[in-house]
């Protein structure tokens, strides 16, 4: 029986239980309840959002979150799909590459219910294109790369079709 460790958690399988994915472990100091500086409306730019394949997918820039990891302050901007949807936060930071998917990692971010966002990197998961190179991800603009380190979430996937070993 799953237990309910946080706000945060879900009733997703434990990490322990899915074959070949790895996890950074559970880390609290990367969970947060942030408020969003919402950007203007009429400086919500719809931009296309480059892709793994080359391709660009419309997403909307929505706001700013800033908060701090590990004593450095950091600000990363949410996005919507166009028309609308979830808040999505694709981000790079200084394990992409190494500890974590190169082309960065996602989180989607759930309303807390009094207009703030939960944004907990132990949830951070990697795209598709992680898996499979014939699926076409968004790449993380330069806005959300971050340099400290995140270590939550899931880590590299190495044993990938079309992947090679680091």
């Amino acid at each position: 029986m799953l237990r309910r460790r946080s706000e945060f958690a879900s009733d997703r399988r434990p990490a322990e239980a899915i074959q070949g994915l790895e996890y950074f472990a559970e880390n609290s100091k990367l969970e947060f309840v942030l408020a969003v500086e919402e950007f203007p409306k009429d400086s919500e730019d719809e931009i296309q959002m480059a892709t793994s394949t080359e391709d660009t997918a419309p997403h909307t820039r929505w706001g700013q979150l800033t908060f701090e990891v590990d004593g450095v302050p950091v600000a990363l901007t949410p996005y919507r799909s166009a028309g609308g949807g979830d808040y999505f936060l694709p981000f790079m930071d200084d394990t992409s590459g190494d500890r974590s998917y190169t082309d960065g990692r996602y989180l989607y971010l759930p309303a807390s219910g009094d207009g703030r966002l939960l944004v907990g990197f132990n949830y951070a998961y990697n795209a598709y294109c992680a898996y499979n190179p014939h699926w076409s991800c968004p790449t993380p603009t330069s806005e959300n790369r971050l340099t400290p380190k995140i270590d939550a979430g899931k880590k590299t996937f190495l044993d990938a079709e079309g992947h090679e070993r680091h």
